[in-house]
């Protein structure tokens, strides 16, 4: 797997043919499986957390990782508080950890353009969601939703 990123073509002898796995996957890909499988996880785990079945609040986060040399200029940046030169990952996800959305963008990309970039499909996605927390300070991340809920920052990570 690190070698490789496990490519269909390189599935187990004992599996169906890489090429119909392929098809399979793509086809589940296009009409919403993993989407609709991932919102039935998330309820679950939620219901059995004692929570409500959809989130009300969400956290807002970003991890720099380094790109390989050959990767296209335009690709990458350089996160100047980390001075990592490779792609940032934005993540908003459930107060418990399930991941809502994902945004990939160059490590020059700020955390906060980042951030309210990321709350939209948030917000179209689960209209539930009326508050996000950044995990840092970050006081320009507070923005209002698509919706017209109030999205507030915490501070540093911490939650009311």
């Amino acid at each position: 797997m690190d070698r490789t990123g496990v490519p269909c073509r390189y599935l187990p002898h004992d599996c169906a043919p890489w090429a119909t796995v392929y098809n399979y996957c793509a086809k589940w890909q296009q009409d919403g499986v993993f989407e609709q499988l991932t919102r039935l996880l998330r309820r679950l785990v939620r219901e059995a957390e004692g929570r409500g079945a959809e989130p009300s609040a969400c956290e807002l986060a970003s991890q720099t990782v380094k790109t390989s040399a050959t990767a296209h200029p335009t690709d990458q940046g350089t996160d100047t508080g980390k001075r990592n030169i490779g792609r940032k990952r934005h993540l908003g996800c459930d107060t418990l950890g399930p991941l809502l959305t994902v945004l990939v963008t160059a490590a020059s990309i700020a955390y906060t353009a980042a951030g309210v970039t990321l709350l939209s499909p948030i917000a179209a996605a689960y209209p539930s969601v009326r508050k996000a927390w950044p995990k840092r300070t970050c006081s320009d991340c507070a923005a209002t939703a698509p919706s017209g809920g109030l999205l507030t920052a915490g501070s540093c990570g911490s939650r009311p």
